[in-house]
């Protein structure tokens, strides 16, 4: 077994950006476009793309894109894992807030996705998501680094 080169060279450049995302409360909000878009505006073809959450009560995720019905199947993992209404002894913020970091500290507050040719290498059916783990709406934010030749 052995990796493949595909592409070499060193990284000369480097662009940050945010992103802002308007959730509806719980669940998983597609932010595979507007990531496309910035990567390809760049200039940069081949990378790495690093994404950080600002916020411990939001996460982001790499998922299939193509069936809903596995964002549904998460959500309900997430729901038994991370119950809300549970006896948390956090509460201050409301009920849902402690259900809401145990569900982000699961799945991560940051990814790092390779660029090649210009584009995110993401897979067929993958997609980048940022999940909602709060019952009300939030604008969350969302750190984009792009760092490449």
């Amino acid at each position: 077994m052995r990796v493949e080169p595909v592409a070499a060279g060193s990284a000369l450049r480097q662009v940050l950006g945010r992103l802002a995302v308007e959730t509806s409360g719980p669940g998983f909000t597609d932010i595979t476009a507007p990531l496309a878009r910035f990567v390809a505006e760049s200039g940069i073809a081949n990378g790495l793309l690093t994404l950080l959450c600002r916020h411990t009560s939001a996460s982001l995720l790499i998922q299939e894109n193509a069936d809903p019905d596995v964002r549904r199947d998460l959500a309900a993992a997430l729901d038994r894992l991370a119950p809300r209404g549970a006896p948390y002894v956090h509460d201050a913020e409301g009920p849902d807030d402690m259900p809401a970091h145990i569900r982000a500290m699961l799945t991560g507050a940051s990814l790092s996705i390779p660029v090649l040719c210009g584009r995110p290498a993401l897979g067929t059916w993958q997609g980048v998501y940022l999940a909602e783990h709060r019952d009300a709406p939030h604008r969350r934010e969302v750190i984009v680094n792009l760092t490449g030749a």
